[in-house]
């Protein structure tokens, strides 16, 4: 079966390819980046750099696709009027399939059960609206909390219990929700295609049981064998919850604002029909997490929210931050000839950042990562999704990989940090001659006086810091070799 696959790169989408490529079917995947990696080569697994904000673009969906999978949603988005831009590419969406061979659409929303419901969710649900006016057959599945390794919510709830030994909440924390595993998700996901009790249906999809936001921190802190207090302040408002979870997790601003308005409503189930029609084992919340937990410890996290790319606008491609700007920008270079085996110096570059730290002063960078979560920047805490493997795509800590070569040896991060300017970090094995050379190359473009300022105020540290790195990397690679 041919299938579209929108939202591939996203959390969902991510776990969702694999599965729909062992079942034998062959997968377009849509993505809004171009140059963006699935990590995943597959004979049936078929690439499609679409915007569906500019309508002429998905003209390049094949005509042949039988069920069309949209997990498009801007929750984690930074941009003003994400309402209008979510009907207008749901508009564009549902107008394309509709001229093609499509016998389904299925839509992953959100839990909508409440009689006031965030903006987010509004926008969801008037996705719905637009998805149902095309002739293709729609369904709806509504997902509350997803647990599962790499979720927002799942990570926002283990940032505040490990971290935090007392946890001073607003009283949303008393708030229902009937959480629901990935694993859960995935398979109603796939189970729902063509079946002809599914379509134009729309259900609500949860978990076995209802918790509060309070009881799953609580089950959370004693699977972690944590003793942890939970005192509530019932007179914190909104907006400082979403603060502080800024703060305190790895989040990004909006995705903490979205959650933590979407908190101040229970998540329930009202419709139970679809364990009828798709039965399978629902994992409880303990399940839920001793899973999740299982997946970090053996770096098996296939996805997470973080390998999204929110900051960046609309019609931007990665293929224009790979050529490093040279005129107008300032730069360190560091240069050091290594050994002829250069394997050991590409696994050491391609584990920096995250757990491992940048191989020198690596307080200075948490620093760093501190003052940019102030600053309302994505800070240090998104880590890496896997300690030795990177895509290009991928966030790495307060930076994104534009590029990763591994068999030319050449790895190009852009910052997302807050700063005057623009900034590229760019490490390569360059060969002269008989020598092989280790090439690492720190630019900044900077935005007007205060760059400049910015540039040569921290020039002395970041001497020191890139010198440092330079070094312990080569080292690190001699040790291996």
């Amino acid at each position: 079966m041919k299938i579209l696959l929108t939202g591939v790169s996203g959390y969902i989408g991510k776990r969702l390819l694999p599965v729909l490529l062992e079942a034998g079917h062959d997968v377009y995947c849509l993505v809004r980046l171009q140059g963006r990696q699935l990590n995943i080569q597959h004979p049936r697994c078929h690439i499609i750099t679409v915007d569906l904000l500019k309508e002429k673009e998905l003209q390049k969906i094949p005509d042949e696709i039988q069920v069309a999978y949209y997990l498009v949603h801007s929750m984690s988005d930074s941009r003003e009027h994400f309402e209008s831009l979510e009907e207008k590419a749901a508009a564009h969406f549902a107008q394309r399939i509709q001229e093609t061979q499509a016998k389904q659409i299925i839509y992953l929303s959100g839990l909508a059960n409440h009689p006031r419901l965030s903006k987010h969710i509004l926008s969801r649900v008037n996705v719905e609206k637009i998805l149902k006016k095309s002739q293709v057959p729609v369904t709806i599945l509504r997902a509350g909390i997803i647990i599962g390794s790499g979720s927002a919510s799942f990570e926002i709830i283990r940032d505040l219990v490990e971290k935090l030994p007392v946890l001073t909440v607003p009283k949303w924390i008393h708030n229902q929700c009937q959480p629901i595993a990935i694993h859960n998700v995935i398979h109603y996901l796939t189970h729902v295609v063509l079946h002809p009790k599914c379509l134009n249906q729309t259900f609500d999809i949860g978990g076995p049981e209802i918790l509060s936001f309070r009881r799953m921190m609580s089950k959370l802190a004693k699977f972690r064998g944590l003793r942890r207090f939970i005192i509530t302040f019932p007179f914190i408002q909104l907006h400082i919850s979403a603060y502080w979870v800024y703060l305190m997790t790895s989040v990004n601003d909006s995705l903490a604002k979205y959650l933590v308005d979407s908190m101040k409503q229970d998540f329930i189930c009202q419709d139970h029909r679809i364990r009828q029609i798709l039965p399978q084992e629902l994992f409880n919340f303990e399940t839920a997490i001793q899973r999740a937990f299982q997946r970090i410890a053996q770096n098996e996290v296939i996805s997470s929210w973080k390998d999204s790319w929110p900051n960046i606008k609309a019609d931007t491609h990665l293929k224009h931050y790979i050529e490093v700007p040279v005129f107008g920008c300032l730069n360190n270079q560091q240069v050091r000839n290594v050994q002829a085996n250069t394997a050991p110096l590409i696994k050491t570059i391609w584990s920096i950042g995250g757990d491992q730290g940048w191989y020198y002063m690596s307080w200075v960078w948490s620093f760093r990562g501190l003052i940019d979560k102030c600053l309302g920047g994505v800070g240090l805490r998104r880590g890496r999704t896997h300690p030795h493997q990177i895509v290009n795509g991928d966030c790495l800590d307060f930076w994104r990989v534009i590029l990763a070569d591994e068999e030319d040896g050449r790895l190009l991060l852009y910052a997302e940090m807050k700063v005057p300017g623009e900034a590229w970090l760019e490490f390569s094995i360059q060969k002269k001659g008989k020598q092989v050379q280790y090439h690492q190359i720190a630019t900044f473009r900077p935005q007007g006086i205060l760059g400049r300022i910015y540039w040569y105020l921290l020039f002395p540290i970041h001497w020191l810091i890139f010198r440092g790195m330079a070094n312990e990397i080569v080292r690190a690679s001699t040790r291996q070799s």
